[in-house]
């Protein structure tokens, strides 16, 4: 079996990484892609083609994990040479996916849950074709959700909206209370009730937010576009945030 990655980020590496079986041949490309993809893909060991579209051509599952604002055209580009399964694994809305399904024949709506470079993040999917990706429950569990286009999308816009609203609020109230040296104490305090490992999780959550703060914003973009006939004060109040 192939797969191919089209961006080649944390996701992908850990997925590399997890998925070990001699069976299978992981597939990307260098094409215009950033020096420091350059550089996950080659730590990563992976075989490299000239361009995506060989690499789409040749994979029995392509992957798609690069930005939300990037996904639909990937879909757009790509999708057409996938002679396999397309996974979407962007944090993308429901609207996006159903978009991009009409430039694949056979797509896979995906959404990775847990830490991306964590050693047991789960998988969730939807769509007709979710049940042949069950293998990789062999690796990283697998749950599929239903057949339906945009179930899995719609299930990790949820999720963002409590996480990235939350993470905003956390850079805030530690940055407030770093003014007034109570850092290290604010987060004691808060263990108190909300676990002992609860400073080093949410120094390592704030800390990821802020590295990657415009991909996040973009997250965020996408579940006000979506959600725009729900209450979404904090959330709007989350993305000003993460767009300083």
């Amino acid at each position: 079996m192939i797969i191919g990655f089209v961006g080649f980020g944390k996701v992908a590496e850990n997925l590399v990484r997890l998925i070990k079986s001699d069976d299978i041949t992981f597939l990307t490309s260098t094409e215009n892609r950033s020096s420091n993809t350059i550089s996950n893909i080659k730590r990563a060991n992976v075989e490299v083609l000239p361009t995506f579209r060989e690499v789409a051509n040749s994979s029995d599952i392509l992957i798609s994990v690069t930005s939300p604002k990037e996904a639909l055209g990937v879909g757009e580009r790509y999708g057409r040479y996938v002679k396999g399964i397309y996974l979407d694994l962007n944090n993308v809305s429901p609207d996006t996916t159903i978009k991009i399904s009409e430039h694949v024949n056979d797509l896979v709506d995906g959404a990775i849950i847990g830490k991306i470079d964590s050693s047991n993040p789960r998988l969730y999917i939807s769509g007709e074709k979710s049940e042949e990706l069950l293998f990789l429950n062999d690796y990283i569990e697998t749950k599929i959700i239903s057949d339906r286009i945009g179930d899995a999308s719609r299930l990790k816009l949820l999720r963002s909206t409590y996480t990235k609203t939350l993470s905003a609020l956390l850079i805030e109230s530690a940055q407030i209370a770093k003014n007034n040296n109570l850092e290290e104490e604010f987060f004691d305090i808060l263990a108190l009730t909300e676990g002992d490992d609860f400073k080093d999780k949410s120094k390592s959550r704030i800390n990821n937010t802020l590295t990657s703060s415009k991909r996040k914003s973009e997250e965020l973009e996408e579940i006000v576009d979506y959600f725009n006939g729900e209450d979404l004060t904090m959330v709007k109040a989350a993305l000003k945030k993460l767009s300083q």
